[in-house]
């Protein structure tokens, strides 16, 4: 009895591993227009990340974003993003060929992901690259792309169409560490 306990244990323990995590990723975008550059930061995001399966998951609260004018974020959250209505934006999908990654040993891997990426209640198919940093236990994942507002239809009213950019520049950079 003693050994199936002690085994079931290193089993949790093993599958526990395999899983990581934040609450505190950042998620930046950036929109540059012929009349004005805006910028949104978030530095509340949440990612969860299964090694042995690959699945890979974002979820990212709308009003956390910061913007250096408060008038600009009571926009974003009011006109564009419609927070109230259409809280967080999401990411379901999986990293492909993730078996390929040593998980347990320093190293950065490009990787490739694929999945469903949910923003303004608009839900498209995406394939993104990106990079993946294993450093001294933690993960790092990194990515940079575009994104059209036209595509997750948030619309750009015409007075403001110089000072908004029909397609915003996401960076990705959230370091996820082993779920306990």
């Amino acid at each position: 009895m003693k050994r199936i306990l002690t085994l079931c244990l290193f089993v949790s323990q093993f599958t526990y591993a395999q899983k990581y995590m934040t609450k505190t990723g950042s998620i930046d975008f950036t929109s540059k227009a012929p009349l004005e550059t805006i910028e949104g930061k978030n530095k509340a995001v949440a990612s969860l990340l299964n090694t042995e399966s690959g699945s890979l998951d974002f979820v990212v609260n709308i009003k956390s974003f910061v913007f250096e004018k408060q008038l600009l974020q009571e926009h974003f959250n009011e006109n564009y993003l419609e927070s109230n209505t259409y809280p967080k934006a999401t990411f379901k999908g999986k990293i492909e060929q993730h078996e390929k990654i040593n998980f347990t040993k320093n190293g950065e891997y490009n990787v490739q992901t694929s999945g469903s990426l949910t923003i303004h209640g608009i839900t498209k198919q995406v394939k993104q690259a990106g990079k993946l940093i294993v450093k001294d236990g933690k993960i790092n994942l990194q990515s940079n792309f575009p994104i059209l507002l036209n595509d997750y239809k948030i619309a750009i009213p015409n007075a403001v169409k110089d000072k908004i950019s029909k397609e915003v520049k996401v960076n990705v950079n959230c370091v996820l560490d082993p779920l306990k």
